[in-house]
């Protein structure tokens, strides 16, 4: 992991997609709608791009935000800052002002590339982060430019004739960032080499690659390459790093032009695309896609899907086999890792398997440990840690970054807080995160196996489990609840239900019945929202079992 893994082959995303650019200049890059992108105009343009903020004063590894939605210019800012051995840093576009102001402030960021959409918000914090230096608008339809930015078309647009190289040149050690919200308190950036990362996700496909020349060879060779759809926003690490895997494969990246997430736009364009690989985030997206399909059996041709893949989120395994009545050619992987720690588990069904709920196989690199850092076998409770290249630590937190990536039996190890038990069978099941385990009168209650055992009730549609005050048991187990449709189901009922499946003291004390649940754009769970929801409704009732919003 980091610098204490093997010896580094120095891989760095840029040098492989200018590759790709070069064998395969005429296929699609990127796909929004209408607009097409070939791979020699993908090159072309982030070379435009990165030459320009070389020359505004941009330099080795400076920050260059992205405050934008799904779109070509996304991925357009990745390549260029690749290239010019700067960094990008996604930024969460539901992010209000001092959010953002904080966000860039720790990242050091030099420049910030976004939707006009985003106009007034940026002016609001222009002046409060010291380092910014360029701002560049891109044009979405929703007025003009403002006169203290400039437009991003007319800098990528520009002549270009090849990918830009910085004098200072490109290295394996250069810095992939990702911020993530984790589950509690502010932003972290997770900083990986992009060595480190190439190597971990594997995104050529072929564990053989030894250097670009074999990565030549194999390119050349194949077939069709893949089309991708990051069904999840590329500001976070699922839709993101799904979306470098399928340029890095030599494929299309396929982004949807609705800021909401819109099956039927989704499932219209797999067809027309002729698309290959979906990523999801669990249920959350892969529930409206099986009612859709429920709804309208025949509507789409979806033959070319062959790889569902879903990770940040719980996919049950009733969705699964739901879909696979739908899907029969293709396949689901269940990924199972996070944004510090690729690569935990997995879990592969479709037609004709028995598709399982949180259970997965052990990554290569991936282990459970128990507090003094022992690796436990069948039947041991832990905590998930993964070895292997993984990322240098947190950006500007040496606490944070001590806390998580420790050394283990004389390995360097990512340990962000997952707990899981062992099977029999060497497989895991997943228990939760340690940060938001509810401890219920000494009892530990993970909300993933509460919510897990909630939507086995045909009526429930989603659900949100948290921890709220009790004066007897420290803390209760609460629930906010959707349903299906106007299903007349109660509390009562669905902490009956619970009860019959997992130990009544993990069952909901309180259940809140709402309309939707809240999610972020990138399907998770939103605790923090769940638990103020539920507090300020029993505050407003006695303590009884709540039964609607």
């Amino acid at each position: 992991m980091g610098h204490d893994d093997d010896a580094s082959h120095g891989w760095h995303y840029a040098d492989v997609w200018d590759l790709i650019a070069e064998l395969r200049p005429a296929q699609d890059a990127l796909v929004h709608g209408d607009r097409r992108t070939s791979w020699s105009a993908f090159r072309d343009r982030a070379g435009a791009l990165a030459s320009s903020l070389v020359a505004g004063g941009a330099g080795p590894g400076d920050r260059v935000a992205q405050y934008l939605y799904n779109s070509p210019e996304y991925l357009e800012v990745t390549y260029a800052a690749y290239q010019a051995g700067l960094t990008p840093v996604n930024t969460n576009y539901r992010y209000r002002a001092d959010e953002l102001a904080y966000l860039w402030t720790n990242a050091d960021a030099v420049a910030v590339v976004f939707h006009g959409a985003f106009t007034d918000t940026v002016d609001s914090v222009r002046d409060r982060v010291p380092t910014l230096r360029r701002w560049l608008w891109v044009d979405d339809g929703s007025g003009p430019c403002p006169d203290w930015a400039e437009p991003y078309e007319a800098i990528a647009g520009a002549a270009a004739a090849g990918p830009y190289q910085p004098s200072w040149g490109r290295s394996g050690d250069d810095i992939v960032m990702i911020y993530t919200g984790g589950t509690t308190g502010m932003p972290k950036g997770v900083m990986w080499r992009h060595d480190d990362m190439y190597r971990s996700f594997n995104a050529v496909g072929d564990p053989d690659d030894r250097d670009l020349d074999a990565v030549r060879d194999r390119l050349g060779a194949e077939g069709e390459p893949p089309v991708g759809i990051p069904g999840s926003p590329l500001m976070h690490a699922t839709g993101y790093m799904f979306a470098k895997s399928m340029l890095t494969q030599g494929g299309t990246v396929v982004t949807l032009p609705d800021r909401h997430f819109d099956v039927r736009s989704l499932l219209e364009t797999i067809e027309r695309e002729g698309v290959t690989t979906v990523a999801i985030v669990g249920d959350a997206f892969a529930r409206p896609i099986l009612e859709a399909l429920d709804a309208s059996p025949q509507r789409w041709d979806l033959s070319s899907l062959q790889l569902l893949v879903s990770a940040g989120v719980m996919w049950s395994g009733e969705t699964k086999a739901g879909l696979a009545r739908h899907l029969p050619g293709t396949l689901f992987a269940d990924l199972l890792g996070s944004t510090e720690a690729h690569g935990m588990g997995s879990s592969v069904s479709g037609a004709g398997s028995d598709p399982n709920t949180a259970r997965f196989s052990l990554g290569a690199h991936a282990m459970v440990i128990d507090d003094g850092g022992n690796v436990l076998g069948p039947g041991g409770t832990g905590l998930l840690a993964v070895g292997g290249p993984g990322p240098v630590g947190y950006h500007k937190d040496p606490d944070k970054s001590a806390a998580t990536f420790r050394t283990v039996a004389g390995r360097r190890v990512s340990v962000p807080g997952d707990w899981a038990r062992v099977g029999d069978d060497g497989s895991i099941t997943l228990l939760g995160r340690g940060s938001l385990c509810i401890n219920t009168g000494g009892e530990k209650v993970f909300p993933e196996e509460v919510e897990e055992a909630l939507e086995t009730h045909p009526a429930v549609r989603d659900s949100t489990v948290v921890g709220v005050p009790d004066p007897a048991f420290g803390e209760a187990v609460g629930a906010v609840v959707s349903l299906v449709g106007d299903d007349l189901v109660t509390a009562d009922d669905l902490i009956v239900h619970v009860k019959g499946r997992i130990a009544g003291y993990k069952a909901p004390k309180h259940v809140l019945i709402v309309d939707d649940v809240e999610r972020s754009p990138n399907g998770k769970a939103d605790y923090a929202g769940a638990r103020r929801r539920l507090l300020d409704h029993l505050s407003a009732t006695s303590p009884a079992s709540a039964q609607s919003d």
